[in-house]
């Protein structure tokens, strides 16, 4: 029985395989190990697979397009309301291949190496980012412990701890220690710095970033953020779906033909999502001053509804935006 889907539930060591044939019977049950997965799965005749989207999985999606199988990932919460029974390898795969059947369901695009770099890069600032903002305020902290509070701002701190290492305030052994600490600060700063700058080249090389970065409010950053996470615009049917998908729309809770629109959901990528708002608060400062139609639109919704919802409407606006210009490039650039 010729094997037509299969659910492959991915872990560390042990993986499980759960194929049907054309007509839905079970054709395949087995586990292997992860050594024997690639050598398997060669010999066996190119069908449609499934794989959750989660550690490993665009690796694998990568290497099973290379036999010729097509390869989709599937979030874990589409995938979840599929599992019959208690959970285990076994019952997850049939789920991933039960998902994976269905005609309406919505998959992850598969991302190429150079877009997991990229998207490497991001991952590694933002745990910097979050590891300097709680070094930070611990030394804010301990620092008001001996009376001491300084100003508030980074760039303050930055500014103001190598002389408050140096007052009587503090005994010896808190000066060695904010000492340290200052140092370990300065240490962050230039690992944050270079991954800014690795980004920055890789941005300055990349014209769909570029491209992307014609629109106001975003930068380098927010345009190799967009480009890593999308990977294919084409899984996306329409601009509102990347929105939505970034959790920039509203959260609903209709029910009985009466329509609730709460706040933002919040779905989605929250990195991107804060730089992509972050970007139109920068747009928001300026745009009441700016006499262009583009901006006219975005003082309507600020006189309206105030500026934190026509922030987020703008950064919903831009996100719809870029998806366009990854989608059809302008056509001086299609010909370029």
């Amino acid at each position: 029985m010729q094997v037509s889907v299969v659910g492959l539930d991915i872990s560390k060591q042990v993986f499980q395989l759960h194929g049907v044939s054309a007509e839905g019977k079970i054709a395949l049950r087995k586990r292997l190990r992860r050594a024997q997965v690639a050598a398997f799965m060669a010999q066996l005749p190119p069908c449609l697979i499934g794989i959750e989207a989660g550690a490993g999985a665009h690796h694998w999606a990568r290497v099973l397009q290379q036999y010729g199988h097509e390869v989709k990932l599937i979030s874990p919460q589409y995938v979840k309301p599929y599992v019959k029974g208690n959970k285990n390898d076994s019952n997850d795969a049939e789920a991933i291949c039960e998902a994976v059947s269905r005609p309406n369901m919505r998959f992850v695009a598969v991302k190429s190496v150079a877009q997991q770099d990229l998207q490497m890069l991001h991952r590694v600032r933002e745990r910097r980012i979050k590891a300097r903002t709680a070094l930070v305020n611990q030394i804010r902290g301990l620092l008001s412990e001996y009376g001491i509070v300084l100003p508030t701002g980074i760039h303050r701190l930055r500014q103001a701890l190598p002389q408050v290492v140096e007052t009587e305030t503090l005994t010896p052994l808190g000066r060695e220690v904010f000492s340290q600490l200052y140092e370990e600060l300065v240490t962050v700063d230039e690992q944050v710095t270079k991954c800014e700058q690795r980004i920055t080249r890789w941005f300055k090389t990349d014209p769909t970033c570029q491209r992307l970065a014609q629109v106001d409010g975003i930068g380098p950053l927010t345009a190799t953020a967009f480009v890593a996470a999308v990977a294919n615009p084409a899984v996306f049917k329409n601009g509102r779906q990347v929105s939505a998908w970034l959790g920039l729309v509203p959260r609903q809770a209709s029910t009985g033909g009466k329509t609730v629109l709460l706040g933002i959901s919040k779905r989605g990528d929250c990195y991107l999502r804060s730089l992509l708002i972050h970007g139109a608060r920068a747009v928001m400062r300026y745009a009441k001053t700016k006499d262009e139609a583009r901006y006219h639109w975005v003082r309507q919704v600020m006189h309206r509804r105030g500026v934190n919802p026509a922030t987020v409407a703008l950064a919903n606006k831009n996100a719809r935006r870029l998806w366009a210009l990854m989608r059809d490039p302008l056509p001086d650039q299609q010909a370029a």
